[in-house]
């Protein structure tokens, strides 16, 4: 199982909206608003690192309101 920490930034005002479409994506296990130099921390899994690309870049990315992402790899629990 592949394991990723994503940190995104939202346009103003948007954090709750994206919150909602993350939580529509299976492979999102997880999802919060934080405060700082990120809006929305997500947790994503799948079952292998092509596929927890894929859903990074064709789903998470490309969802409105979103305007950076930095992905972060699970190596060891």
């Amino acid at each position: 199982m592949a394991k990723a920490i994503v940190l995104l930034n939202t346009d103003v005002g948007m954090e709750e909206e994206v919150v909602k479409l993350l939580s529509q994506i299976p492979e999102v296990k997880e999802v919060h608003i934080v405060y700082g130099i990120y809006d929305v921390v997500a947790i994503i899994e799948a079952e292998n690192f092509d596929k927890l690309r894929n859903a990074v870049i064709s789903k998470i990315r490309r969802l409105p309101h979103i305007k950076a992402t930095t992905t972060l790899i699970v190596v060891e629990k």
